[in-house]
């Protein structure tokens, strides 16, 4: 063979390797989405995310390069980057390409596809990663980043996923609000520009609002029709959605965490880990796709999500920081006149040099307040398991009193600016976290109060305000890694007690709803959707969260918030996870009687309610009543909530379609929770009807004499 030949030959493989290459398709797949990627020139693509396709030769035809699938700054494009970098020489563009690729099984259900893309002219790597939940329709997205330059690289933005759509018209529903008024849902169509959902406040990060969201494609989803995704970032930090139509029509979906004032110092070796974005896509609406983030979430999502949970009553309203153990140990009597598994010490348990009477001290001084309680937590678990009641406690590990022994003893252990003045929220300041001394510290207080009173079943982990003064001086020059830096030492510590106390129920809460996210709850079993536990406001609160989490993660309490009856604000606490925040000696004997009965009904449904699928019948932003329902996986059972809000006299209510049963079975309905010695004035209670009919024909919820902020629960039950 002659040179030329050679030659001839060498290019000949060339090219064919170059339509190989072309041809290339990767492809991410649940049992009914696909998330294809092509190859092209050394890039990497988004051809295709949307419904399964029958045939997968079709799949081949899928080869649109239009859309770089994770786009760096400085290069050609004109829009929002996926990420940008300068390098230590100080050139601020990223030009990445395709290397290779793997899909690895873990088992039946999930696989991860792993993309490499590199830039050729630094040393520079980012691997996309998607694991996808098959029988779950769920996709989660993230990326790795890193570098062997031989300085820092500054990391300006940094996102989880990068996806890219193109309908006619794009329609958002996010969630947002404020300190009491948690996960309000509003909807509007996106015009050209940059629609941003964020948050700047470090911790309690969705104070305002939060990283859920709904996008429908064409035209807005209804419940149980339309093409959307469902999407949520599973970071408790500052977080940033943006959406980006361009002049295409095309739009541009960014999610990931927010480089507000985060600067990141990458040093070389290191890997810059982004969280977790998690979405399913369905034709099929809202409805579906809270479905299937419900079911990952039970497998995969939240700690022990398979696993049933405690009903408590906890002593907050009852007592506030006011209280000695011999007035606790009489608080377990009406624990035990309810019926519930666990009694909840609130704040206010400890200090001593500065007890913790009010909320300007003693954070920090986790040791037993000898005034208030002489015996100890140890005597506290004796007494309630004596009543046949687990107990459970209080903590704030992330926060300082400035009136405190440690904060006298570690001034340097917060985040504050130099050169001025400390800023107090709720009278408190952050602890750095960054630093390994204070991780050490939370840890070593968290293990050894579980340690040395082993009988502690439950802990509310609290958080009660954001970052602000922020500079740590662990970081010393590096202070842009703060707010990242910050919610990874709070995982780290999370990680160490869990690896300890795998099983322990721990409740996530922020002032309320200010820190629910998945990036928190894998550690967590539930979350405190909000401080504001009025009834008919949380009828509000609950459906908004019930959209992206599970009922048996979102705590809800009977109070005397409110003014409507007890019974209706118990059958709002049913729709999640039950439990009592109030003054037992307060109530009639009528009440506890009913209060009691109730625990018991709760108990008797709850396995529906924790793991059945959720059915949103009426929404409460189009009517003025809420229906929901929850139904078991084989069909067999079901628990309908109806709840009446606020609506004028002689108003109609219209029939109410069932969903989630078997067409085929029979079904029997009755009404539960009643007041005692109250009969039911539903026409239908007791009567036996189709699943075809109760979802074609429906009821009637609101027959007879019915009156504003009531409520009534049905058990629905297929007959043999």
């Amino acid at each position: 063979m002659n040179k030329y030949t050679a030659c001839f030959f060498l290019l000949f493989t060339i090219g064919l390797s170059a339509i190989a290459q072309q041809d290339k398709q990767i492809i991410v797949e649940t049992k009914h989405t696909s998330l294809i990627f092509t190859i092209s020139g050394q890039k990497l693509y988004q051809s295709y995310l949307g419904q399964k396709l029958i045939s997968t030769s079709d799949q081949a035809l899928l080869k649109s390069t239009r859309r770089e699938a994770y786009i760096g700054a400085g290069m050609g494009d004109l829009f929002e980057p996926a990420i940008r970098m300068v390098h230590s020489d100080g050139n601020p563009s990223l030009d990445l390409k395709y290397v290779a690729h793997k899909t690895e099984k873990e088992d039946d259900n999930v696989a991860t596809t792993s993309i490499t893309l590199k830039d050729p002219q630094y040393l520079v790597e980012v691997v996309l990663h998607f694991a996808a939940y098959f029988n779950e329709d769920i996709i989660k997205e993230w990326t790795e980043i890193k570098h062997k330059e031989k300085k820092p690289v500054t990391l300006t933005n940094y996102a989880s996923a990068m996806l890219h759509f193109d309908a006619s018209k794009y329609w958002l529903s996010q969630f947002d609000g404020d300190y009491m008024t948690e996960m309000r849902m509003k909807e509007s169509q996106l015009t050209t520009g940059i629609k941003v959902l964020d948050s700047k406040l470090g911790t309690r990060a969705q104070m305002y609002r939060s990283p859920c969201f709904y996008l429908a494609l064409n035209k807005p989803a209804e419940e149980n029709s339309g093409e959307l995704i469902a999407g949520t970032l599973a970071w408790s930090g500052n977080f940033q959605c943006s959406f980006e139509i361009d002049q295409q029509n095309s739009l541009r979906m960014i999610a990931g965490m927010n480089p507000y004032a985060s600067e990141y110092k990458l040093q070389p070796g290191k890997t810059f880990e982004t969280p977790a974005f998690i979405f399913t896509y369905t034709k099929k609406g809202k409805g579906e796709a809270s479905r299937n983030l419900h079911r990952w979430a039970r497998n995969y999502g939240v700690l022990d999500g398979n696993k049933p949970r405690l009903t408590l009553l906890n002593n907050w309203e009852a007592t506030h920081m006011d209280f000695n153990q011999d007035v606790l140990v009489e608080l377990f009597e009406g624990a035990n006149k309810l019926g519930v598994d666990l009694f909840l010490l609130d704040d206010g348990w400890f200090g001593n040099k500065y007890p913790r009477d009010g909320d300007k001290t003693a954070l920090g001084d986790w040791q037993v307040d000898r005034k208030k309680l002489p015996s100890g937590i140890g005597y506290l678990v004796t007494e309630a398991s004596k009543k046949n009641l687990q107990f459970g406690i209080w903590l704030e590990p992330e926060m300082v009193s400035p009136k405190s022994e440690l904060y006298e003893k570690h001034p340097d252990w917060i985040l504050k600016l130099p050169n001025r003045a400390e800023a107090y929220s709720r009278n408190q300041l952050v602890l750095d976290l960054i630093n390994p001394k204070v991780q050490d510290f939370i840890y070593d207080m968290v293990n050894d109060l579980v340690t040395e009173n082993p009988g502690i079943a439950f802990i509310k982990w609290d958080c009660n305000r954001m970052l602000t003064n922020t500079y740590s001086p662990a970081l010393k020059e590096n202070q842009g890694n703060l707010f990242i830096d910050y919610n990874r030492a709070l995982y780290a510590i999370l990680e160490r007690l869990r690896k300890k106390h795998p099983h322990l129920p721990i409740m996530l809460c922020a002032g309320g709803g200010g820190r629910v996210d998945y990036g928190g709850l894998k550690y967590f079993t539930e979350f405190w959707p909000s401080d504001n536990t009025d009834g008919l406001e949380r009828v509000f609160i609950q459906w908004g969260y019930l959209n992206f989490f599970p009922a048996l993660t979102v705590s809800s309490h009977v109070t005397s918030m409110g003014k409507q009856s007890l019974k209706f604000r118990t059958d709002v606490a049913m729709m999640g996870k039950m439990g009592y925040d109030i003054r037992v000696k307060n109530l009639t004997e009528q009440e506890i009687k009913f209060s009691n009965q109730a625990v018991k009904t709760y108990k008797k449904i709850s396995e529906v309610i924790w793991f059945g699928d959720l059915y949103r019948l009426v929404s409460p932003y189009e009517e003025n009543r809420a229906v929901l329902m929850y139904v078991d996986e084989p069909k067999n059972k079901a628990v309908l909530f109806n709840y009446l809000l606020n609506f004028r006299r002689k108003e109609y209510m219209g029939k109410v379609l069932l969903a989630g049963l078997d067409p085929l079975k029979r079904y029997q309905i009755k009404e539960i929770n009643l007041l005692p010695d109250a009969k039911s004035t539903f026409p239908d209670d007791g009567k036996v009807f189709s699943g075809d009919y109760l979802m074609n024909i429906g009821l009637n919820l609101s027959a007879g004499k019915i009156s504003p902020l009531s409520s009534s629960i049905f058990e629905i039950v297929a007959q043999n």
